[in-house]
């Protein structure tokens, strides 16, 4: 938070926050500054976070962060069908399918006919995909880690109680999902 917001060409990714809330406000007085605040700051962060994993971990492996969701969720799952792998990744079963082809391709994952329902397709890692996966995390939980160091650990928990209060909060259990 700065006291004065930067002028529209001095602005950068983060002085853009306070200049957004200001004009926000500004123009629409019943605009909350510290709901808009906390909803910037933590898309923010969570894009942020996003392309760092991406960048430094998933891309050089050839993965997308679909990819890699895909396989974290079939990694600590097991095995289970396409729709579960989309609800727990949080993504459409379209775009789960389709990250299934290039996982498939690259001999991470295998598909099979579930035996319940011959139009369900059941999802597991190979060999391949499992030893894949757990390196891959070992990078991005130390991407985590460095993230994490900024804060102490009472911190750390404090931070994680109220992000979980939030998520579970009436208005984001009704807000629209991909699932």
């Amino acid at each position: 938070m700065t006291a004065e917001p930067a002028a529209p060409d001095e602005l950068d990714y983060l002085t853009f926050v306070d200049f957004a809330i200001s004009r926000a406000t500004a123009e629409l007085p019943a605009v909350d500054p510290t709901a808009m605040r906390l909803g910037l700051t933590l898309h923010r962060l969570t894009s942020a976070l996003v392309y760092d994993w991406e960048s430094t971990v998933h891309r050089p492996r050839g993965w997308s962060w679909g990819g890699f969701r895909v396989l974290f969720a079939l990694w600590l799952a097991g095995p289970m069908e396409a729709k579960r792998v989309a609800q727990l990744s949080g993504m459409s079963r379209a775009a789960v399918s389709a990250l299934v082809n290039t996982l498939e391709r690259d001999g991470l994952v295998s598909r099979k006919q579930a035996e319940h329902d011959r139009r369900a397709v059941l999802l597991s890692l190979t060999d391949t995909g499992h030893e894949a996966i757990t390196s891959a995390y070992e990078a991005h939980n130390a991407r985590e880690q460095a993230l994490s160091a900024a804060l102490t650990k009472p911190e750390q928990t404090i931070l994680i109680g109220l992000l979980e209060k939030l998520t579970t909060s009436p208005a984001a259990l009704e807000a629209k999902r991909r699932f």
